[in-house]
Formats: structure tokens, sequence, C-alpha cells
């Protein structure tokens, strides 16, 4: 109620002054006899008294713009610190760093979401991508992030988490279709992990792309396991089995992104190569996950000419914990899912 009252002083000052610099110009123009006379000089200064109040209107208006822009961005770092809070540095014993840039240039949030949390299940990290970008997709972001975040202390399963998401989407997208218009082609891809104490990674994948497993200079798929149809279209099957994706050994890092990434193009069409990225990236020393990110995202800059086409979101996690199994460099567990390897 204060914000309300001392509101209305300003934007009556804002309408106040032009009002009252069109007033001067007309009653100089109406009731000044210099402004009457056709003489050469009379008429220079009037065009002198028009020309200045003509430049204060405009440079009026043009700092009005500008501190409804600086509040519109500031509204909008709120909305997306909301959305997407900042994830702290560590997470369980994981080092997680984690950007995200929207398509829409009037949009500091787009349709991409993630979010890492701390569970007695172990972490758990989802990574999403909502049909379309900009304002239109952030209802739909916050609804899954809502629910994901309620769902991961109270779900012991990962299954019933995602079917959590599922109700959420769907009741979304009724609720859209009630109020604002149909609703039936949006969707989303959804990528669910469960990252437990000893390293061992279960996944649900809902239309996503799979990430990438970093292994000092070694880049692999996690998983290649056909994904579930994305959420929204068709609902999921009565089975829900988590695919066992293998173990994350200290010093390994999961690279989570949204299609947007690997969908760049450059001025001659070509996609942008994630996997060599962070294959390039793998050499730097530290290669700690925010230093991976820097690295990626300004390639992907430099491929895309600025400002990809599309929403782009990146999620590294990297397994700090001290594990004796890791110290001792034993061999990964064979996983249910054979996994391609690219070696330097």
């Amino acid at each position: 109620m204060i914000r309300i009252k001392a509101a209305v002083p300003r934007r009556l000052l804002a309408l106040g002054l032009p009002t009252a610099w069109g007033a001067t110009a007309i009653t100089y123009k109406l009731a000044c006899p210099l402004a009457q006379s056709d003489a050469l000089g009379a008429r220079v200064v009037t065009s002198a008294v028009f020309f200045a109040v003509g430049t204060g209107l405009i440079l009026h208006v043009r700092q009005a713009l500008l501190r409804e822009l600086r509040q519109i961005r500031r509204v909008a770092g709120v909305a997306q610190r909301v959305l997407l809070r900042p994830l702290p540095p560590r997470i369980d014993g994981l080092n997680i760093a984690a950007a995200q840039l929207s398509a829409d240039r009037g949009a500091c949030v787009g349709g991409d979401l993630y979010e890492v949390i701390a569970t007695e299940h172990g972490v758990r990290v989802v990574m999403g991508d909502v049909r379309g970008h900009g304002i239109a997709a952030v209802g739909t972001a916050a609804a899954l992030l809502g629910s994901f975040r309620e769902a991961v202390h109270d779900e012991p399963d990962l299954d019933r988490v995602l079917r959590r998401l599922e109700r959420a989407l769907d009741r979304h997208l009724r609720e859209r279709s009630r109020d604002e218009h149909p609703a039936a082609e949006e969707f989303a891809t959804v990528l669910l992990l469960e990252i437990r104490k000893d390293g061992e990674v279960w996944a649900l994948n809902c239309g996503h792309p799979w990430p990438y497993l970093v292994s000092g200079t070694t880049v692999e798929l996690l998983a290649r396991a056909d994904p579930l149809p994305p959420l929204g279209p068709f609902p999921l099957p009565h089975e829900l089995p988590p695919v066992h994706a293998g173990r994350v050994l200290p010093g390994e890092a999961l690279v989570l992104y949204t299609d947007g990434v690997e969908d760049a193009r450059d001025a001659r069409g070509q996609f942008f190569s994630l996997r060599a990225a962070l294959v390039g990236a793998a050499h730097a020393q530290p290669n700690a996950p925010q230093l991976i990110l820097r690295t990626v995202f300004r390639a992907l800059m430099r491929h895309a000419g600025g400002t990809p086409a599309d929403d782009i979101a990146l999620l590294i996690l990297r397994n700090d914990r001290t594990h004796p199994l890791g110290a001792r460099g034993t061999a990964r567990p064979a996983t249910t899912h054979p996994q391609p390897t690219t070696h330097l």
C-alpha cells in the first residue's frame, strides 16, 4: 500500500511535466506578440522555443522508458531467481555449475528448467525443456519445477516423482486451455536422475537428450536406452522401471543440457557439437565444472554468432566425494546398455 501511494506522485509528475511544457508552448504561440510576428528574428525565436520544448518532451519520454525498462529487468531478475533459483556450488559432495540463456530478448527466463536437490533417497536432478521459449513457456516450467521440488522429498521411487510431474503438467495445461487458448500441442521433455551415495545413477527420460559423462579426457553418453515420449501428448506407461545408467566415480562429471545447445547452427547451417566442446574443455586444468561451463558457453556463442535461436541450459555435476573404489581406479561396473566412447 505504501508503494502504491509513493507511485502516485511519480505518475502525476510524469504526466504533469509534458502537460506543462505543452501548455507553455501553446500559450507562447497564442499570447506572445513575438510569436505572431512574421519577422525573421521572431520566427527564429519561435522555432527555438518549440525546438526546446520538443527536445524536453523527447528526453522526458526517453527517461520514462528507461525507468520502465529497468523496472521490467528487475522484475524479470526476481522471476528468474524464483524459477531457476541459483544452485549452491556443492550439494552432498557434488560440485555444481549451471547456466541458462533465453532466446527471447525480452525475457531473462524461458522454457528450459533444471534443479538439483539432496534427499534421503539420493541427489535428485531434473532437466527439462518446455515447448517454445520466452515468457509463454515460463508458466509451464514453473509448474513442473514446483511439482519436482515437492515430490522429490515425498516420493521414495523415481517413477512416482515422474508421475507427479505428469499430473502437474496436465493440470497446468487444462487451466491454460480454459483461461487462454487450447494447449493440446503443448509438451515438455524431462530427464530425471537419482545419484546415490555410491555414485550409482538411475534415470527416467521422457524425450530428453541423454547427458554426457566426462571421465578424464573421455566423453561418452551416460546411457543409450530409448527415451519415453515427452510429457503431455501421451500418458505415461503403466510400468516405469528406471534405467540403471552405471556409476559416476569421483572426479567424473555429468553434463546435462537442453536440445537448444546441439541445435545451435553457425552461418553455414552446421550444428554445434557439444561433445567436441566437452573434449576440448576436458583438457583444461583444472577441469572444474565452472570452467567447463564457461568454456562450452564461449564456444557455443562463437558458433551461433551471438544468441542462439532456441533457449539453452547447461548443468554440470562432478562427483567430488571420496570413495575407495574411485581412489583405487576400479573399472566402471557394466551397465545394462552399451556405451559409445570417444577417446582422444
